[in-house]
């Protein structure tokens, strides 16, 4: 894939947006832990608050990171921000209007595979990023599309619920997009990305059949 951009370009992206938005990601990371705190404590209003965040961290990345800041490289951040505006709007609308998205954890192999994504977004994503030589603030932080979808992928495989595969789409394509540029940019973190996707992706769709049977 052509990317219109040098890498140097796409790190400078970072390195603006982070002295931007400071200490924005300290608050982001203050607000993942509380989805998890909640996720493994029984609270009435866990899958609200679980959506509202979803759909506040994927409306954040489309409007703050792609139009505005990432479209100064790449004029198709347009579109990928409408796709995440979208994105942030179904997890509202079937969340928290619908009260369709249901979280919470059961011990299953799902869940398992969930905390082990999730501890890769916050905790090995960075770290592996900054072995890698993205030292902040040329990095893609938490808040920033590739490890907020990962965190995404994660806290999704608590659901208990069946989860309509059109919630699925948007993420699991910007994980294929998102490798693709790990591969051609050197932003090696990335790659667990797309593991990310597709592992729940599989597990989601092979849930969402076991809940079909179970009725």
């Amino acid at each position: 894939m052509q990317i219109p951009f040098s890498l140097a370009d796409f790190l400078n992206v970072f390195n603006t947006y982070n002295q931007s938005i400071f200490p924005l990601q300290i608050v982001f990371y203050f607000i993942a832990f509380i989805c998890i705190y909640i996720l493994f404590t029984e609270n009435k209003n866990t899958n609200k608050i679980i959506s509202v965040v979803l759909s506040f961290f994927w409306l954040w990345m489309g409007i703050v990171y792609h139009l505005i800041f990432f479209s100064a490289i790449n004029k198709a951040a347009y579109i990928f921000g409408a796709l995440f505006i979208i994105q942030g709007i179904l997890f509202f609308i079937w969340g928290v209007f619908k009260g369709e998205l249901s979280f919470d954890y059961r011990k299953t192999n799902y869940n398992n595979a969930g905390i082990l994504i999730i501890l890769y977004a916050l905790i090995i994503y960075p770290v592996l990023g900054y072995n890698l030589g993205h030292a902040y603030p040329y990095s893609p932080t938490f808040g920033l599309p590739c490890p907020t979808t990962i965190f995404t992928f994660g806290i999704l495989l608590f659901s208990n619920k069946k989860i309509p595969v059109y919630i699925l789409i948007i993420p699991l394509l910007w994980s294929v997009v998102g490798f693709t540029a790990a591969l051609t940019l050197t932003i090696y973190e990335d790659i667990g990305l797309l593991i990310a996707g597709l592992t729940t992706f599989t597990f989601l769709l092979i849930s969402n059949r076991e809940k079909l049977y179970n009725k």
